[in-house]
């Protein structure tokens, strides 16, 4: 009998669990892909031992060995830590640690979830949100989240990164959990915690690229990089050279153990167009069955920007089957509506009908022509649910990217917070923004590489030369523990705007399932009308105030309302 060749239903040998796993019985089965070195060792606990050689560069062995031993691989006789380590105790050029699921305490096992139509995001800084800066810091603050109106916390990455401090998009090891936040541990139980507060838990995780530290690391194991393309942050991941394979599994294994073993509700994935791929099996599309498979309530949303629906479309009409997507538009809209900003990518923006269109799908640009990107830009979304959409009128991006890291002004808060939250996408809050959080939100690192600290501090004062001349102070330098600390919430509340956040919320939830179906708006006069079903939405962008008409039952609104005025940046809710 002949056979095809190529066609085999044998497992390829990356395609067994890597990393260290726990077999229960006081042994650990460690495996590696290791193509690169002329000889390797596992040294577990200071002793040796050989691997034998399962094929394509993949090594095994069974070792006695339990959770909380440190190991790493030999090189060439260079010690490593493990590509798919779990935790990184001592920092990351360290020894790994083993880390048993099974050893985590739960209590969560009746949880099923969120349903993505009731997403209410809050996106926090693990660091900065808290005095301790920990998982366990949180943990006190989560109640106050429900109570608010919030459903799930995102958390910005945690994978072992450089230093102690950083936003954690320099993480290396995208299967750890960085140890100064509490590692693994901490994180099960900040996971357990918002569960038993009926919260959802997603995590910002980083595929594109891994920090600068690590590159060394793993490219002495295999081509982890390619020189095919480039990203803004690092060299490209290999999703599609030679030797992409184990790669690939590298992070579908790596996305699988996040969210099975540390019982997240799914993942958010960085920057998804630096995401180079042209296989014919888009590793994103299977990352999301994968993840799916294994925990079936997951969800994963993309920050893509492409403002392409594919992102969301499901895998047979040619889409990567991703359940929601980042709309960046929807916030540039909103932001030069409500503050006078029309420096860069905003220049493009500041027109009401901006809005009005992205209250109906949030890309402004579907197909039409970007000034700013000198070419047609996007593709119309029609054909996707409102829930596939995720907006915000802050977020770590559009505050922490900003010279200072100033959040938006208290006068255009109540509005911006009142169109983001009553529209019909999926809402996510930045933290501190439900209270109008005074401190900034700066751009910190703790690199432990020097010609890394140089670039970072030169490179974010040239970037910022020109404004920092306007505004007379000086760019604060990202390596200073003194930015760290002026970016922790100071819990300072601005009056009345937690409030407004609560009724806004619990507005939400009456208008749920209700798409904008008739909108009108007047450009000269900056005011925008929107019909949710039975209610109506009132915005007012000017400077002036706007007088109501006998236009329905007040529900609420961002300010007191005097002889039928909306003030201006207000909002008003009616039906």
């Amino acid at each position: 009998m002949g056979s095809v060749r190529g066609m085999s239903d044998a497992t390829l040998p990356w395609e067994r669990p890597l990393g260290a796993t726990p077999l229960g019985d006081g042994h650990t089965r460690f495996r590696v892909w290791a193509p690169h070195p002329g000889e390797v060792a596992l040294r577990v606990e200071g002793v040796d031992h050989e691997l034998r050689d399962e094929g394509h560069g993949v090594l095994v062995a069974d070792v006695e060995a339990g959770h909380g031993d440190d190991y790493a691989y030999v090189l060439d006789g260079h010690a490593l830590p493990d590509p798919c380590t779990r935790h990184q105790p001592n920092g990351l050029r360290g020894p790994s640690r083993v880390v048993d699921p099974a050893r985590l305490a739960w209590t969560d096992q009746r949880w099923r979830g969120v349903p993505l139509a009731e997403l209410v995001l809050y996106e926090l800084h693990v660091g900065t949100f808290s005095a301790e800066g920990t998982f366990e810091g949180a943990i006190p603050h989560l109640a106050a989240l429900r109570e608010l109106g919030v459903t799930a916390i995102e958390l910005m990455p945690v994978a072992a990164m450089p230093g102690a401090r950083g936003w954690g998009y320099d993480g290396v090891y995208h299967w750890a959990v960085h140890e100064p936040y509490g590692g693994p541990e901490g994180l099960a139980r900040l996971v357990d915690a918002a569960h038993a507060e009926g919260l959802a838990v997603f995590l910002d995780v980083v595929y594109n690229h891994v920090g600068a530290s690590g590159d060394q690391a793993l490219t002495a194991f295999g081509p982890y990089f390619t020189g095919a393309y480039t990203t803004p942050w690092g060299e490209a991941i290999n999703f599609d050279d030679a030797g992409c394979e184990p790669v690939r599994e590298w992070v579908l294994q790596g996305a699988t153990g996040l969210v099975r073993d540390l019982h997240l509700d799914g993942l958010r994935l960085d920057a998804i167009h630096a995401v180079y791929d042209s296989g014919a099996r888009p590793l994103l599309e299977a990352l999301g069955a994968r993840v799916r498979r294994a925990v079936p309530h997951a969800l994963i949303i993309a920050e893509s920007g492409l403002n392409d629906p594919k992102v969301v479309r499901p895998p047979e009409i040619g889409g990567l089957g991703l359940d929601a997507q980042w709309a960046d538009d929807f916030h540039h809209a909103l932001r030069t509506l409500v503050t006078d900003e029309r420096e860069g990518y905003y220049a493009e923006f500041g027109h009401v009908g901006d809005l009005a269109k992205a209250l109906g799908r949030p890309f402004v640009h579907d197909g039409t022509f970007s000034t700013f990107r000198d070419r047609r830009f996007g593709a119309p979304a029609a054909d996707r649910p409102v829930e596939q959409f995720v907006v915000f009128c802050q977020n770590h991006d559009q505050v922490g990217n900003r010279a200072f890291g100033d959040r938006l002004p208290p006068r255009a808060h109540p509005l911006a917070a009142f169109a983001t939250l009553l529209s019909p996408f999926v809402a996510m809050l930045f933290m501190g923004e439900e209270y109008g959080e005074p401190n900034p939100f700066l751009f910190f690192a703790d690199h432990i590489d020097e010609e890394i600290v140089v670039a970072t501090r030169e490179g974010r004062r040239r970037e910022f030369a020109a404004f920092a001349a306007f505004a007379g102070e000086e760019i604060p330098d990202p390596m200073a523990p003194e930015t760290f600390e002026r970016s922790k919430l100071s819990r300072t509340e601005q009056p009345g705007l937690r409030d407004l956040y609560r009724r806004l919320l619990g507005a939400r939830r009456a208008l749920a399932g209700q798409e904008v179906d008739e909108v009108a708006f007047d450009e000269r006069a900056r005011w925008l009308r929107a019909r949710r079903g039975a209610h109506r939405l009132v915005m007012n962008f000017a400077d002036a105030p706007l007088h109501l008409a006998d236009e329905g039952e007040l529900v609420l609104a961002t300010h007191l309302i005097e002889d039928g005025a909306l003030p201006p940046l207000g909002g008003a809710l009616l039906r």
